[in-house]
């Protein structure tokens, strides 16, 4: 499926795929998912330059209609067949939820440090787990419920004030970021039950379409003209955001699932040194404890669901070859 995105057709896409092609499974998903974490290193780093004069809400707008252009040339092609469904109220509320969740995340980039901010992003993974509980009905064994926990407490070593001179504690733009984890956790959860019957095409294309009419309205309260380069870099941070899904999604195509979860956790490297470099932005000993409690949990929950489905598989699998096997 990423291969039929519009950028794959564009000359530096073209080229990159080639020189990737040749390299072993893991190797190819590993340098998409390097080359995702650059895109979203970028992309928060507009986010940030850009929020004192651009609220949340209307870059959120810029990135959802740069999503819509990049997507277009392709929707055109096969305009029936690209929004045909049968379940449009779930496909309004996974929009709707993460056009929320990208308006929460774009101003904790905004309000906090990048580095504290990208590591709050990845609490999605511990919220995960209740929603794979409650709404697809997943058995949880104690793994993933530790796991789940422990993270929970890395979370709380980042935010706990007072630990640190500079120490943010818990406001407002925390709070935007793990209701923005949250939130994203839900569209994940929505999209598992999804692609049963759509094609992950159509479920890209609807959250482009819809991400931007839920956007509109908010934008309009906030709405200011932007200057001729304020607003090349806007259509940039929109095009990036784009390129860096579409890198994401490519690499976990590509690669095990279970390796690749190691790669993307190189965002808090580039962020930091991001931070630090043009922000004055200097991570606190909290922040960075907190975070390698959240890696060490998220990562756990991704191998031992990576283990239980390859365990299944191959259970599948003896069961399929001794049902072919001859009666004697």
């Amino acid at each position: 499926m990423p291969e039929q995105l519009p950028i794959w057709g564009f000359a530096p896409a073209r080229r990159a795929h080639a020189a990737f092609k040749g390299l072993a499974p893991n190797i190819q998903g590993a340098a998409w998912m390097l080359a995702s974490a650059i895109g979203f290193t970028v992309m928060t780093s507009l986010i940030k330059l850009l929020g004192a004069d651009y609220p949340a809400a209307l870059q959120t707008f810029y990135r959802s209609a740069a999503g819509l252009i990049i997507l277009l040339p392709m929707i055109l092609k096969d305009v029936k067949g690209t929004f045909r469904t049968t379940r449009l109220g779930i496909l309004l509320f996974r929009s709707a939820a993460g056009t929320l969740a990208m308006i929460l995340s774009f101003y904790a980039f905004q309000k906090m440090p990048l580095a504290e901010a990208n590591a709050l992003s990845f609490t999605r993974t511990l919220w995960l787990v209740p929603l794979a509980f409650f709404v697809l009905r997943e058995k949880l064994g104690a793994w993933r419920i530790g796991a789940a926990l422990v993270g929970f407490v890395g979370v709380s070593v980042m935010l706990a004030p007072g630990f640190t001179a500079g120490g943010h504690g818990f406001g407002l733009a925390q709070l935007a970021a793990l209701a923005s984890a949250a939130l994203f956790a839900m569209t994940i959860t929505g999209m598992k039950v999804m692609t049963r019957d759509h094609s992950p095409f159509t479920l890209l294309v609807y959250a482009a379409v819809l991400g931007l009419v839920f956007a509109t309205p908010p934008a309009m309260f906030v709405w200011a003209w932007p200057k001729p380069v304020d607003f090349a870099l806007l259509c940039a941070m929109g095009v990036t955001g784009t390129i860096t899904q579409a890198c994401y999604i490519k690499g976990m195509q590509v690669g095990d699932a279970a390796a690749m979860a190691p790669i993307d956790y190189t965002r808090l490297v580039f962020t930091a040194f991001v931070g630090f470099t043009f922000f004055h932005e200097v991570p606190g000993w909290t922040t960075i404890l907190g975070a390698a409690i959240v890696v060490a949990a998220t990562l756990t929950i991704t191998w031992r669901e990576q283990r239980t489905a390859r365990a299944a598989r191959q259970a599948m699998a003896r069961e399929t070859a001794a049902d072919d096997q001859p009666a004697s």
